[in-house]
């Protein structure tokens, strides 16, 4: 059939506090109804009509995070990281070179990993068509139908109707301005532009190496001096860093022939700001939507969001709240597209609420920092079965950890000492350590830092 190409290296924060640049949107949970995270909900879409397993293109910083949320949602994938950002064109590229591997030559399915749609028969009956047209080795795009006069999305204009519902490609168009949107809009030969395509990955490639040759070089290049392990595709940063920055519309689509679209109407929003998520949930009798311990009173057309503790809203129209462990954003409705301005003024000061949560994902398991003083920092730390932290030191601070579920192997310089609930160990300045879940349920521990200096910096790897 055809394999599932996602792209899932986004590190926006329009959505911030929830969306950060190291735990961006596609890894949230933003449905109440199904649980599911924006990046599980795009795979749930088309896993069901697709015979091979995706691949999913991400970075270094996301790598744990993604390989986790396939592992909870059980899906077999392979992930490539990106060693940096170079747009679209590269990133299906490394996609199209590591799918026809082995003399294979696939149809790709390309889906960014952060949209919304909220009817999922009508977008795989969009793919059936499209993948007919990618069979006949045509470059075929989704072409969104539009609902209003959208200033911020680019457009495609549909030429030759193909008798089979769908239509060549006349044109694709820059974001235009509010009259000519319009204009767009009354007319019905315009849609929006999705992002999403579905084409054979030799096409793509032939198209690229046509019209983007630098593109093509660096990314075959980088592709051949690739590293595999048993989780992750790293590809050759120095080809890979050679590669010009560029998009597939710039970089292929505008450019090719034979491209088709097809019209999706099928709910879709790329869910940019706190007012379109509102836009695109489900809402009570009130406009309300909640995710979260909510307690309301005379609160209409909101939206608020808490999955940590009680939020309780009193005479509110049309506000957004969002509580996270570490930061609550309130907003007017109509003002949300100025949450950018408070995560640029954060990020000025340095303030790490801009880059990432308080409680952050590692290879092993998580950490969450759930309090500090000027020379303490108490964690929850939890640690997966079979998984252990490295072997390190610490040179400005003691380390103190409580079990409190599942069993531990702590290394203690030479000293080896099995900790089971509710038992501690005392790590002093300087000594080599290092802490390992020989169990089979998630090791829970408390980990109290104390010292003059607590920064993530203080540490030698001795692994």
């Amino acid at each position: 059939m055809f394999i599932p190409i996602v792209m899932a290296g986004g590190s926006g924060s329009r959505l911030w506090p929830l969306s950060r640049s190291m735990f961006p949107k596609q890894f949230l949970a933003l449905d109440n109804k199904h649980k599911l995270t924006m990046l599980q909900a795009t795979l749930d879409r088309v896993v069901d009509i697709s015979a091979q397993n995706p691949i999913v293109i991400t970075n270094e910083n996301h790598r744990f995070i993604v390989a986790e949320q396939l592992r909870e949602y059980g899906v077999d994938a392979r992930i490539i990281l990106e060693p940096v950002g170079r747009n679209t064109a590269p990133a299906i590229a490394l996609a199209a070179f590591e799918a026809i591997k082995n003399g294979q030559d696939p149809v790709l399915l390309i889906l960014a990993a952060d949209h919304v749609i909220l009817d999922k028969q009508a977008f795989q009956n969009s793919i059936r068509l499209a993948l007919k047209q990618a069979e006949k080795g045509n470059l075929t795009t989704f072409g969104i139908v539009p609902t209003a006069p959208e200033t911020g999305y680019g457009y495609i204009e549909r030429g030759e109707d193909l008798s089979d519902g769908s239509y060549k490609v006349k044109q694709f168009i820059e974001k235009p301005k509010l009259e000519v949107a319009q204009q767009y809009l009354a007319s019905g030969n315009y849609y929006w532009n999705s992002g999403c395509f579905m084409f054979k990955a030799s096409r793509y490639l032939e198209e690229l190496r046509k019209f983007s040759p630098e593109i093509y070089s660096a990314c075959e290049k980088a592709q051949y001096k690739d590293i595999q392990n048993s989780d992750f595709i790293r590809v050759n940063k120095e080809e890979f860093e050679k590669c010009p920055d560029d998009s597939i519309d710039y970089a292929v689509m505008e450019k090719a022939s034979d491209v088709t679209v097809i019209p999706l109407d099928a709910g879709w929003n790329d869910v940019g700001s706190w007012s379109a998520l509102w836009e695109v949930s489900d809402k009570d009798s009130n406009g309300n939507v909640y995710f979260g311990d909510v307690i309301t009173n005379n609160t209409e057309n909101s939206y608020i969001y808490a999955p940590n503790k009680l939020v309780a809203a009193v005479g509110l129209k049309d506000i957004i709240v969002v509580e996270t462990k570490d930061a609550v954003l309130v907003a007017d409705k109509a003002k949300v597209q100025e949450v950018k301005q408070i995560v640029e003024q954060l990020k000025n000061d340095n303030r790490s609420e801009y880059r990432e949560h308080r409680e952050v994902y590692r290879s092993w398991g998580r950490s969450d920092a759930i309090d500090r003083g000027s020379r303490y920092k108490v964690n929850k730390i939890t640690i997966k079965p079979g998984k252990s932290e490295e072997k390190q030191i610490h040179y400005n601070r003691a380390e103190h950890w409580i079990v409190v579920r599942g069993t531990a192997k702590v290394s203690r310089n030479e000293e080896v000492t099995l900790l089971k609930e509710n038992q501690s160990i005392y790590i002093s300045i300087g000594v080599s350590h290092k802490i390992e879940n020989v169990g089979k349920i998630p090791l829970e521990l408390i980990e109290v830092q104390s010292g003059s200096y607590l920064g993530d910096d203080d540490f030698i790897i001795l692994d």
